[in-house]
């Protein structure tokens, strides 16, 4: 991105982000963090059922497809569903490190239409960690994880403790949440943005 700004460019001392030793191993795919999640849940009707899966390094790969209800204008992707897209994307990424952290700052291009029904190849990457900031780019395609670029962005997520969540939350989805007897569903339904 040209025109990034100065919130998104690591400050001197960032350090390359380091893969945590548990993370899901490449191709394995991460399923949905929080089954009422609007970009990766199963449960809603409307969502944008994203499916990451862990890539090498600090990497993932994602897609989605654009149905009728995520237009904007006729027969187009809605701008703010694309960028959902990307915000889901680039939060998955925050597993491999196997922190909880929430989007800061999502900065987003928006280079070419993306019709109702088309497949978009998302992939991410962290590029730096400096203290509790992790930045991360992503990048959106159409006809195939080859094809050309339609969204990219660049964004900054911010490492918090799951009381971040508790304070914040509706206590009745968050007590529903601490109650699954899965701990990784658990952990995981806390990697959302603020």
């Amino acid at each position: 991105m040209s025109g990034t700004s100065a919130a998104l460019k690591p400050p001197a001392g960032a350090v390359k982000p380091v893969r945590h030793p548990d993370a899901p191993a490449p191709g394995e795919l991460l399923g949905s963090h929080y089954e009422h999640c609007f970009g990766c849940g199963g449960g809603q009707a409307h969502g944008l059922h994203l499916q990451a899966r862990a890539g090498e390094g600090v990497s993932v790969t994602a897609e989605f497809t654009v149905k009728p209800a995520h237009q904007g204008a006729p027969g187009l992707a809605h701008g703010g569903v694309l960028a959902t897209a990307l915000d889901e994307t680039l939060g998955s990424l925050n597993w491999l490190l196997r922190v909880i952290a929430v989007t800061g700052r999502l900065e987003t291009d928006f280079v070419r239409p993306v019709p109702v029904d088309t497949v978009l190849h998302l992939d991410a990457e962290i590029t730096a960690v400096h203290g509790r900031k992790i930045y991360s780019r992503a990048t959106g395609r159409i006809g195939g994880p080859d094809g050309p670029v339609a969204v990219r962005a660049e964004a900054l997520f911010i490492e918090v403790k799951v009381d971040h969540f508790i304070e914040n939350g509706r206590p009745a989805e968050i007590q529903a949440a601490m109650a699954d007897p899965d701990q990784s569903k658990r952990v995981r339904a806390f990697e959302v943005n603020p």
